[in-house]
């Protein structure tokens, strides 16, 4: 095992946290004895003062995650190498294999932007190039390699950016110069075939591509990595540096805007070697004679020779080598040592080259091709639904001992994330077609249409002998950019974009599917609208979002851990109806005509299969009546929300419960949910039936803006006629409410789709719920009475409450809260309670009723979904006891105590949520005794009296509050405000931050800012604008550029003429209410300003470009 304490130096692999894998070095390090130091203080002097002027801070960001490295931000360090030609020094993991944007720093403060222009496949160097000229301020020489004078006992320094510092220096002693390569992590980048250098200086973070000097001011070595443990160094030498280096000056004189790309030849037979001591090649059967005449034909001092230690599979040395292979000479020559051996293969790339080696004693001579080793370095990948798929890379083929160029999975993103598909996957078949090549992906995904659900087969590392089958749904909505190939280009620096294939080929006959009988429309992939903001002339713009997280003082990027949740999704299916009304909406005869029609099955077949099914539950051993009842209308949920499109404060990713069938009809089904498991309309919904065992998706259609519950449609037809004949909805018991010491049965679904109950009892009817608000804003049950039981099935089971004949009184729904530990630690909860079905049963009726609302598309018709009218104010009960306290008089206790002899409470005032039209007017502290002057007692009397506000034609939309303020009585009128049911419809991302307005968990704060209030920054994503420059979640923009941003509206106004490469002033304001201005520099080549609006016309979520590249003024 791998020692975890041995890791990269820059602050992003740092912070990442490299576990690593290396192993540990079982030869006794011990420092040499120190020669006379030569070199003064003064000599150190001189030698920093024209050192440190070359030495810069780079900062940079993977803009995407690519092989082995992660998005995210980091720190690291560089030095100018060639002056003229504008060439910087560092390390690879720092330049990345994939995307990258960065600056560089110098001394002075003077910042220029820099491009990579080369990293090597293996070792762990690369370069970036910058613009001389723009250093205007500073006089600096570049710093000259002097691989040569490397030595063990040298004393050196290392200059960089140390621990985040800008300019550090440490001094120490070279230890070792044939150290093995540092092995960082079992499934990361790791250097190989080459010794590396040691020494105490004790680097950290940030360190990384820092220069090793000696008191001449040469770089003896580049800083690479360190081992914490022990205070030790790793430094790369330089002769391979110095090599590619060469190449590069050749290419050009001097800078130019587009550098000229440069092939440095790379050869390699797909082998590692170790160098190992001659003590342990005789145990590995070295004959004495071939020993002897190695020490004679190498340098003197040599202490072993290269043995093979691992072979990837398909390689030229594949079938050929074998791990033990002790190498003796390579064309002819002895070769003992890494660079030799290099330089053999460099020089010979397209050749074949004979290598003589011992294995077990026994002489033998192979002759094999030298690959070009950039043949079998990906450099272009497939984005699809946030996820990046590109050819296996040598570095990730010799970690897993897979073959270069399988299809192979960096990032899984949305649509692989649901299907449980991890990183370092490989895809082995997708759509039932064999895949080999990333081509062969790209083939079968420009056959799908939105929302098909095909299975998928891949093959993992950790489990490499089995194939693991998982469903993978196509996305439905447009949360993403359609697939984009990604190709790197080392003249600029940059990698372009363009369409994974054409867009013809998505609309095939194949993505109409027949349910039922019924043609079921999908949505071609790449219905990507465009608006007048987008000027691009190029095709190069949709790029995806990254990887989104809600941390908000952090700049360490973090690996998902696929993350933090999984499974399948699926698609709506929508019949396709012929008569439209001139609003679009489907006229009713027609669809009740067309819903009649079913695929015809053979009644005795059909009977059959009915008396199965119905007979399933009634046959489970020691079943109540209430739950073979209430069975059949159960449902279970699995609920997915897009990284795109994290709103409203959304905790987590991956939901799960339970959920129970309120209507069923031949057009529509609505099942009723807890809002901890379908917490935003935009989100991906699964339904399975206890039932009938089918799984189909289901799409929000309302969420209570204040209850803990929401509505999810879906289309019965997609049951076909056994299920939908199977499956039906639940007797609803609204009335009598429910009473202390009444008997209960609390049913619901296991995980296996089970239906588990048990008798209980209700302790209080009327629990008032105070759960306080998380540290980021989300929905929380307020203004609610719910119900306690004496037993449950623990925090995690949700289900119905039902009366002895299976007729639902109350959702046995989850609640989400957040348990504060101390001042700084906090931790998510759930709890379980009930939620009278009185409630839902109001807004059920509204819905089918047809009340004045605004038109929804549910299944093809377009149906008026209810608004809900809610004085928004939280409010809390307090005793008629301690009201006596405040001063309350007896008269409104007397009231009170005969409204409500149960209860004894008076609701007081918590909060009112900002920009509500109770704001100002009432205060924290009030008590709320009456409204048009009847006693109110409890939360459903308020509901009740701004329900009453919607019967009554001539009013203003006020109550007539009757409150007690500071022992005085007043009468106020105060508004009410009106709430639609499906939540937050719109979003915006800008350099990589989820825009929206406000959502209630934030406006319950009671806070906006008095700047017109400003847009809220929900989530931002990884290796993005925002996250190199710490534009984070839980805050307000309220200004850009001096321009004040009060809505989502002026907002992308503002944004829309903002162009590639601006520097934008940002001005914004925390939830504390803490001003704050800071910079941040527009990337739209990797990432566009786009916003997602949900369209009721179509129940889709549309994305629409604002503002990309436009390639003919960059």
């Amino acid at each position: 095992m791998g020692d975890p304490l041995e890791r990269l130096g820059s602050d992003a692999e740092a912070s990442m946290g490299l576990e690593s894998s290396m192993k540990d070095d079982l030869c006794m390090e011990i420092d040499p004895p120190l020669g006379e130091n030569v070199a003064t203080a003064e000599d150190w002097r001189k030698a920093l003062n024209k050192v440190v002027p070359a030495v810069l801070v780079l900062r940079t960001t993977a803009c995407r995650a690519f092989d082995t490295e992660a998005a995210g931000a980091s720190y690291a360090t560089g030095f100018v190498v060639d002056k003229r030609r504008g060439i910087i020094l560092t390390n690879r993991h720092v330049v990345k294999p994939g995307p990258v944007v960065a600056e560089a720093m110098f001394v002075n403060r003077e910042e220029v932007p820099v491009y990579p222009i080369y990293r090597d496949p293996v070792h762990d160097f690369g370069f970036f190039c910058y613009d001389p000229g723009a250093i205007q301020f500073l006089n600096y020489e570049e710093i000259p390699l002097a691989p040569e004078a490397a030595s063990v006992g040298l004393e050196i320094r290392v200059v960089g950016n140390d621990s985040g510092e800008k300019v550090s220096i440490l001094a120490g002693t070279i230890a070792r110069l044939d150290r093995d390569a540092p092995h960082y992590k079992k499934d990361g980048y790791n250097d190989f075939n080459t010794f590396y250098m040691q020494a105490a200086s004790g680097t950290k973070g940030g360190s990384s591509g820092s220069p090793v000097i000696d008191c001449q001011g040469r770089a003896v070595a580049l800083n690479a990595g360190s081992k914490s443990s022990s205070a030790s160094a790793f430094f790369l030498p330089l002769e391979r540096v110095v090599r590619a280096l060469k190449f590069l000056q050749k290419g050009s004189d001097a800078y130019v805007n587009k550098w000229q790309a440069v092939s440095i030849p790379r050869g390699t037979l797909q082998v590692t070697f170790l160098h190992k001591g001659f003590d342990e090649t005789r145990r590995l059967g070295l004959q004495s004679e071939t020993e002897q005449m190695v020490r004679h034909g190498s340098h003197e001092g040599e202490t072993g020779m290269l043995v093979l230690d691992s072979v990837v599979p398909g390689g030229p040395g594949y079938k050929h080598l074998e791990p033990g292979d002790v190498l003796i000479h390579v064309n002819g020559e002895v070769v003992t040592q890494f660079l030799k051996m290099e330089t053999l293969l460099d020089d010979n790339v397209g050749k074949h080259i004979e290598l003589q080696i011992e294995r077990g004693g026994t002489s033998l001579t192979v002759s094999l091709l030298v690959q070009n080793l950039h043949s079998i370095t990906p450099g272009y990948f497939l984005e699809v639904s946030g996820g990046v798929i590109h050819p296996l890379s040598y570095q990730q083929a010799r970690n897993f001992r897979f073959h270069c160029g399988l299809v192979y999975v960096a990032e899984p993103g949305y649509m692989l994330f649901k299907a449980r598909v991890p990183r370092h996957a490989i895809i082995k078949k997708f759509s039932g077609e064999e895949i080999s090549r990333l081509e062969d992906l790209i083939s079968v995904i420009s056959k799908l249409s939105r929302g098909a659900r095909v299975p998928l087969e891949y093959i993992s590392y950790t489990d490499r002998h089995r194939r693991k089958s998982v469903l993978v749904t196509v996305d439905r909505h447009e949360w993403y950019a359609p697939p984009q190939i990604y190709t790197r280009d080392d003249s600029r620096g940059l990698w372009n974009a363009k369409p994974a294939f054409q867009t013809d080929c998505l609309f095939l006959s194949s993505g109409v599917n027949v349910v039922g009988g019924l043609a079921s429309q999908t949505v071609p992939l790449t219905n990507e609208v465009i608006s007048i903001g987008h000027i691009s002339q190029d095709n190069n713009q949709e790029l995806i979002d990254g990887i989104t997280s809600m941390e908000t003082n952090s700049e360490v990027t973090s690996e998902e851990a696929p993350h933090q949740n999984q499974s399948d999704a699926g698609t709506k299916k929508r019949r396709v109806q012929g008569n439209l009304s001139t609003d679009g909406s489907v006229v009713a005869d027609s669809l009740n005509e067309t819903s009649e029609a079913k695929v015809e099955i053979p009644n005795t077949i059909q009977d059959s299969v009915l008396m199965d099914y119905q007979g399933a539950t009634a046959a489970a051993a020691n079943a109540s009546i209430a739950e073979r009842m209430i069975e059949p209308t159960l449902v279970m949920f699995e609920v997915h929300v897009p990284p795109s499109c994290m709103l409203d404060g959304v905790h987590s990713q991956h939901f799960f419960g339970t959920g129970v069938i309120i209507y069923h009809s031949q057009d529509m089904g609505l099942v009723a949910v807890d809002k901890n498991t379908v917490a935003i309309a935009s989100s991906d919904v699964m339904l399975s039936f206890a039932a009938f065992p089918i799984e189909i998706p289901g799409e929000v259609v309302f969420l209570h803006p204040v209850h803990n519950y929401a509505f999810v449609a879906y289309d019965p037809s997609s049951l076909g006629p056994v299920g939908a004949s199977v499956v039906r909805a639940a007797q609803l018991l609204p009335e009598p409410a429910l009473r202390r010491g009444d008997s209960v049965y609390l049913v619901g679904l296991s995980r296996s789709l089970q239906a588990t109950s048990r008798k209980s009892v209700v302790t209080n009817p009327c629990t008032a719920l105070n759960i306080g608000s998380a540290d980021c804003p989300r929905y929380r049950a307020t203004n609610m009475e719910v119900i306690d039981l004496d037993t449950d099935f623990g925090s995690t089971f949700s289900g119905v409450l039902t009366d002895e004949h299976g007729r639902v009184q109350a959702i046995w729904g989850s609640f989400s809260t957040q348990l504060k530990f101390g001042s700084n630690t906090s931790e998510d909860h759930q709890f379980v309670r009930g939620i009278p079905i009185y409630a839902i049963s109001e807004v059920l009726d509204k819905i089918i009723s047809g009340a004045k609302g605004p038109l929804l598309l549910i299944n093809g018709v377009k149906r008026p979904m209810p608004l809900v009218r809610i004085l928004e104010v939280e409010l809390y009960p307090t005793l008629l006891s301690k009201a006596r306290s405040f001063g309350l008089s007896d008269g409104w206790i007397q009231s009170l105590v005969k409204k409500d002899p149960f209860r004894r409470q008076v609701l007081r005032v918590k909060g009112c949520l900002a920009g509500s039209q109770a704001e100002n007017l009432l205060e924290q502290g009030d008590m709320v005794l009456a409204i048009n002057k009847e006693p109110v007692t409890c939360f459903h009397d308020i509901e009740n009296a701004c329900q009453a506000l919607d019967k009554c034609f001539n009013n203003d939309e006020k109550l007539n509050l009757t409150i007690f303020r500071q022992g005085c009585e007043i009468d106020l009128l105060v508004g009410t405000d009106v709430r639609d049911g499906i939540g937050t419809t719109r979003a915006i991302n800008w350099c990589g931050s989820i825009v929206q307005d406000s959502h209630q968990a934030v406006r319950a704060l009671g806070f906006l800012p008095e700047e017109g209030h400003g847009v809220y920054v929900a989530s931002w994503c990884h290796g993005s604008p925002v996250h190199r420059y710490g534009l984070y979640a839980l805050q307000w923009i309220v200004e850009v550029n001096g321009k004040q941003t009060p809505n989502l509206d002026a907002f992308a106004n503002v944004t829309k003429e903002l162009e590639h490469g601006e520097f934008v002033r940002v001005r914004t304001v925390y939830l504390n209410g803490k001003p704050r201005v800071l910079t941040l520099k527009q990337d739209l080549h990797y990432w566009p300003t786009w916003e997602l609006v949900f369209d009721p016309d179509t129940a889709i979520w549309h994305r629409k470009i604002i503002k990309a590249v436009n390639y003919s003024s960059v």
